[in-house]
């Protein structure tokens, strides 16, 4: 036997994207094996075998199990090994994700057109917005897909056809969840009428059953309805009034149809809605008519009527909040 012995280890992690990568490490030779031994640090499990060393993420232990007595000086350099590997995995994933996020978002793109991006945005509000923190039921999980007969998704199944064409492309590719797929979809409908961009991160479980029904605000509620209704989804009154600014799009009467900006709640503090007769006292829908008469949204309203970036500032975090809401990630 030579006077040393080579491990190689080969690292790996249990997400989409494998990571390979090897290290060398020389011990005096051993004439017999010892019984195995364990050493727990924390979060990733090391595997150590008389020629190999296997890194898994598993668990909430790092476990390194050593063939050679020799073996444990290895163990104790783990601790200083262990940030680069974590450094080094952390920043592949993330750029495989950022890969994966650009093809969802290129293929979001080709379909989602200004004509049809209110009706894309509303499907991602109307499948994101079933959560309850209570129960921790509802939220992002694509069960829209199952919900489409419901009175309040009326007219969502022409929306989830155009997302439907871009699942199908990026599917042959790499898998995406229809969750993610709406998530990104609603983003992209915000950015191609001229709204902010709008950075959705990828990882969403879909779920298999609709989620429990009357769960959606109510056109109906008033301001002190609306806001208890947003605070059991974990959403404050600024976040209300921010992600209310989405009914600049479609058909609601608030500014060019096809255009995101702070029209509505210019609109709003007009009241157009009071005037006698005519188009103007259809415009809006009587939950967006209550926030002029909150005091509390009063205040964000003249804000973002008065700055267009701070309500493009706000609601992009607000987006990404709602998108986030309920979602079940999957594990690295």
């Amino acid at each position: 036997m030579s006077s040393s012995s080579t491990f190689m280890s080969s690292c790996s992690t249990s997400s989409p994207l494998s990571l390979h990568f090897k290290f060398k490490f020389k011990f005096p030779s051993i004439s017999q094996p010892s019984s195995l031994s364990t050493v727990q640090f924390g979060a990733k499990s090391f595997r150590i075998s008389s020629s190999t060393i296997n890194c898994q993420i598993s668990g909430k232990n790092r476990v390194c199990d050593i063939n050679r007595r020799k073996g444990l000086l290895f163990t104790a350099s783990l601790p200083f090994l262990l940030p680069f590997v974590e450094e080094f995995g952390a920043k592949a994933v993330e750029s495989g994700g950022s890969n994966e996020y650009l093809i969802v978002k290129e293929e979001a793109a080709k379909v989602v057109s200004k004509g049809k991006a209110a009706g894309v945005l509303r499907l991602a509000f109307h499948d994101a917005g079933t959560f309850e923190i209570d129960d921790k039921s509802g939220g992002i999980n694509g069960s829209i897909v199952f919900e489409l007969e419901r009175p309040e998704n009326a007219g969502l199944k022409k929306s989830l056809k155009v997302l439907e064409k871009a699942k199908s492309q990026v599917d042959a590719i790499q898998p995406v969840s229809w969750a993610d797929m709406i998530a990104v979809g609603g983003a992209v409908a915000v950015s191609v009428c001229g709204g902010p961009s709008i950075p959705v991160s990828l990882g969403r479980l879909d779920s298999m059953e609709p989620d429990p029904e009357g769960k959606l605000p109510e056109e109906s509620l008033d301001a002190n309805g609306l806001k208890r209704c947003f605070q059991r989804k974990g959403f404050s009154t600024q976040d209300l009034v921010a992600l209310s600014g989405a009914h600049t799009l479609g058909s609601k009467g608030f500014g060019n149809p096809n255009v995101f900006d702070n029209s509505y709640f210019k609109i709003l503090l007009d009241n157009p809605w009071k005037s006698s007769g005519g188009m103007s006292s259809m415009i809006g829908l009587p939950s967006d008519h209550a926030l002029v008469e909150d005091d509390e949204c009063l205040r964000w309203i003249r804000k973002y009527a008065d700055n267009q970036n701070l309500f493009f500032e706000d609601f992009k975090k607000a987006y990404v909040k709602l998108v986030n809401s309920g979602a079940r990630w999957k594990s690295l």
